[in-house]
């Protein structure tokens, strides 16, 4: 599954704003990049997308920031992600389905399950979810052998929840 740089920064943002939730102090931009390595000017954009979507909200001035309005149980990956780069279902293609050969028709049939699939999986996984995997039951707080940041090098595997 490909996934924007843009739209893993996204989710990068919004679970750091779970991982806060509650919290009286909004979460600086700043703070993010440099905890994420993530591009302050690129997170920018991103959270003016969020904000306008109804996702976040800002704060102005000296102490300002950015803070998830709904909870975290609330909002989901596949809804973040569809906010970035748009609805993720499958297209089918654009053929003249009376022409179309028994094998295309198959494979057309897979492919659409599959992408329903994968979008239900998405829709399915909470940023509480993902915050619980990444910092664990605790607060977040700087990582350390016992609080792990959440590495998505290449040796790493992540054991997401299964839904039904």
């Amino acid at each position: 599954m490909k996934v924007s740089a843009k739209t893993e920064y996204a989710c990068i943002a919004v679970m750091e704003l779970a991982a806060n939730y509650g919290s009286k102090d909004p979460v600086r931009i700043r703070n993010i990049a440099d905890q994420h390595l993530v591009p302050p000017r690129f997170l920018v954009q991103i959270l003016l997308q969020l904000k306008g979507a109804g996702i976040v909200s800002s704060t102005r001035g000296a102490a300002g920031g950015y803070n998830l309005i709904p909870r975290p149980e609330e909002v989901t990956l596949g809804q973040v992600m569809s906010i970035i780069d748009g609805p993720t279902n499958p297209q089918r293609r654009m053929i003249d389905t009376a022409n179309e050969s028994k094998a295309s028709q198959v494979l057309n049939k897979v492919w659409e399950t599959a992408g329903n699939k994968r979008q239900d999986y998405l829709n399915n996984i909470t940023f509480a979810d993902l915050v619980q995997m990444c910092y664990g039951n605790r607060e977040k707080t700087a990582p350390s052998p016992a609080n792990p940041t959440f590495d998505t090098g290449a040796n790493t595997v992540i054991q997401t929840p299964t839904y039904s």
